[in-house]
């Protein structure tokens, strides 16, 4: 890269001007790919509804016909930009028909109305995500820092580990841990994982939608700054190796208070009897990991319990003895859409009766 290339792009734009650059993310038409672009705005912006719509060609992303293809961004979040710093924004947006109609992939849109129900504003719902996700070479997509072709040494000294051999990765993991923090968001934690070139970052917790956001702009920047191939893949390499998932930390208002312990298991109760449900709306391909092994239920069994991480739904020793807390839905497979789990648990946990 060239020296006159380096300086522009670290070129402070508020030495020189009010105008800021917001880059208006949004969810492709997979549901799992991420799309974006940059917008000149006059001076810096703080409050989304201030924000001017925008569009794109939805044909060119799988979520519009050709013969009518504009697709509306509605910008929802506003954080901090990491990669062009000063007072720029990273934007992020749902996607709307020009009548207003929110597009099949929209699944904020729904989330939202669930969580401005209230019933559920009154359960002060917190989430903590944890995105796990493995990195693989660019042109022959297996992991990095794997013999090509063949396997590195069994799991066991891999999971938080330290040294060269043993955390592939760890350059990309710690940069967009900081990048996370920066983002105003609450990002709490990354790890280098139990599979070899498998990293893991966390958000929360943080209320309701705010969830959703956080995870869809730390998965963009882990995107962006990877450099390899990224892969969100619940089982990216078959064999004696741990999946991907987005195990769900979750809490309401009387879970956190005293005799909350009750609380959580009658939610836990819930939850199995929506085990289908829930596992239908928890990411494609996760039959590849819950197979009741590496860390995971079977997918056809709900089971619940104390410090055990081979639970559909772990309960940690902290929560059990302060008889109030949180607990953790291991289920949800690291590609699904953070807004359909998070208000999925709120709506069975808080609306529904059984």
């Amino acid at each position: 890269m060239s020296l006159l290339l380096t300086d522009l792009l670290n070129l402070n734009l508020s030495d020189y001007t009010e105008k800021i650059i917001a880059e208006y993310i949004w969810v492709g038409g997979s549901g799992i790919d991420i799309r974006s672009k940059a917008k000149t705005l006059p001076a810096p912006v703080s409050d989304p509804s201030k924000l001017p719509k925008w569009n794109y060609d939805g044909s060119s992303t799988g979520q519009a016909p050709g013969k009518d293809s504009e697709v509306i961004l509605y910008p929802q979040a506003i954080f901090r930009d990491p990669f062009r710093r000063g007072n720029n924004i990273l934007v992020i947006c749902d996607t709307y028909t020009p009548n207003g109609e929110p597009i099949p992939t929209n699944k904020r849109a729904n989330a939202a109305k669930i969580f401005s129900l209230p019933d559920v504003v009154a359960e002060e719902p917190w989430f903590g995500l944890e995105q796990e996700y493995t990195l693989l070479q660019k042109d022959v997509k297996w992991p990095i820092g794997w013999p090509l072709g063949g396997y590195p040494g069994p799991q066991g000294p891999y999971y938080c580990g330290a040294g060269a051999d043993k955390a592939f990765g760890r350059d990309i993991v710690d940069s967009h841990y900081k990048a996370c923090l920066m983002l105003a968001s609450t990002s709490v934690a990354s790890m280098v994982k139990l599979c070899l070139a498998s990293g893991n970052s966390q958000v929360g917790p943080t209320v309701g939608i705010s969830a959703g956001d956080q995870l869809w702009a730390a998965r963009y920047i882990l995107e962006e700054i990877a450099g390899v191939v990224l892969s969100f893949d619940p089982k990216p390499i078959e064999g004696d190796w741990n999946g991907a998932g987005a195990h769900t930390n979750y809490s309401t208002k009387p879970m956190r208070s005293d005799g909350g312990y009750e609380v959580i298991k009658k939610a836990i109760e819930k939850l199995g009897l929506r085990h289908k449900e829930h596992i239908a709306a928890y990411g494609d391909g996760n039959e590849r990991r819950l197979t009741g092994r590496h860390e995971t239920a079977d997918i056809h069994r709900f089971i619940w319990g104390v410090a055990n991480r081979g639970a559909s739904i772990r309960v940690g020793r902290d929560t059990e003895k302060d008889g109030k807390g949180y607990f953790e839905d291991r289920r949800p497979a690291s590609n699904m859409d953070p807004y359909v789990v998070t208000s999925m648990i709120a709506e069975t946990t808080i609306l529904w009766k059984p």
